[in-house]
Order: structure tokens, then sequence, then C-alpha cells
């Protein structure tokens, strides 16, 4: 998750708000995203998420008319940032499959582009509501889709594409799932090998040595 803070009245980079307004739609949706991957679809409940904010549940009407509105709404969120984000990175110009691949990985090492925590807890909200498992699903088939489309850009077959296109993502949804902890040193030593794992081909010298050094910049911050 990031550190930005839940409430839009906590945050001195956006506008006071105005009259008597205690919160935004968006102070709304970030306690239930909040909520949503620290306790579960079950616990984002109106009530539950104004005596967190300090707030009366009645504004919350102004902006969703109900639960399911705002359970929609995070879906939508969760769409807008993680699946749109994937796909766009892999449409980012690249020379080589490997430097494509690279950016691939960008999404998902940069906290501020890829949600983990999100991704994560919508996933385990769908086990339990088998209604939202289609969307979930779609979401799944749209970043394979973006993965597989890089691939055929740089020569391979569509059979071959959509092949590696699955090994990659779901190696890489599975990295986050089993929660590996290693060094980030050691983690990017072991690059080079995985761009050869994953493309068959002998990773780009120049686009693997931008994104350590990419990574290595994010680390220091």
């Amino acid at each position: 998750m990031s550190d930005a803070p839940l409430l839009h009245r906590d945050d001195p980079s956006r506008a006071p708000l105005a009259g008597h307004t205690k919160v935004t739609r968006e102070d709304w949706l970030a306690m239930a995203r909040d909520t949503l991957v620290h306790d579960g679809a079950d616990q984002v409940k109106i009530l539950t998420l104004a005596q967190r904010m300090g707030v009366s549940r009645s504004s919350f009407y102004w902006y969703f008319r109900n639960r399911t509105d705002l359970l929609h709404a995070l879906l939508d969120e969760w769409e807008a940032r993680n699946t749109a984000r994937i796909t766009a990175h892999c449409a980012r110009p690249a020379a080589t499959i490997t430097e494509a691949v690279c950016n691939f990985f960008r999404c998902f090492v940069d906290p501020a582009s890829f949600d983990q925590g999100l991704d994560f807890a919508v996933r385990e909200w769908t086990r339990r509501d088998e209604a939202l498992r289609a969307r979930v699903d779609a979401a799944d088939a749209a970043r394979i889709k973006a993965v597989t489309e890089m691939f055929i850009r740089h020569g391979y077959d569509p059979e071959e594409a959509d092949a590696r296109a699955r090994i990659l993502y779901f190696m890489q949804l599975g990295y986050h799932a089993l929660d590996v902890r290693e060094p980030m040193d050691l983690r990017l030593s072991r690059v080079g090998p995985y761009l050869k794992g994953f493309t068959g081909q002998e990773p780009c010298a120049d686009a693997l040595a931008a994104f350590i050094a990419d990574v290595s910049q994010m680390e220091a911050r």
C-alpha cells in the first residue's frame, strides 16, 4: 500500500475542503481500500469506515448509493491501477524483447505502480464471492493478452507468445503470492538469467543495466 495519508484532509498537497465537508469520495475509497487489504471485504462496511474516519455515515450517501456501489468503485480502482498499468507497461516502446520484459518487471518493482496488497485482497475477496470471479478472470485475461502481444511484436508466433506470456505472468503473481523475501542485490543478480529463461534470448546488456539502475535508484529513495 502507498504511504500517502488515507484521508484527503490529512494530505497537505491538496486544497482544503469546502464548507462543512469533512471527507471526500476519495477519502471513503481510501479507507475502504485499506480495510479491504488488511481486514477483508466483509469488514468494508459503511458504519465501520465512518467510525474509523471519525465522521457521520450520512456523508457516505453524498458519494455512493449503497455499499454495493462502493464495492464496485473499489473494483474499478483496482482495474484502473493494476490492470491498466500492467497493460501500459507492456505497451512501452522497446528495441528488444528483453527490454520489453524489463518494462514489464518495472511495473511490479515500483510500489507506486502496482499495488500488490490490493491485488491479492481482491483475489481473496472473489474466492468468497463467485459473482465477482468473472471480473477477476477478465482482468487476468486482459493482462495476459497484453503480455502476449508484447511477445508477438518481437517476432514470436502467437502460440509461443501465449505460452511465454502465461509463464511470465503467472510466475510474477506467484512470486508475490509466496511472499518471497530476498535481498534486492540478490534478486537483481538473477534478472539476467530470468530474462534468458523467459525469452529464450540473451539479455540486451543496455536494457539490463538500465533496469538495474532504475531499481537501485528506487531502493535509494
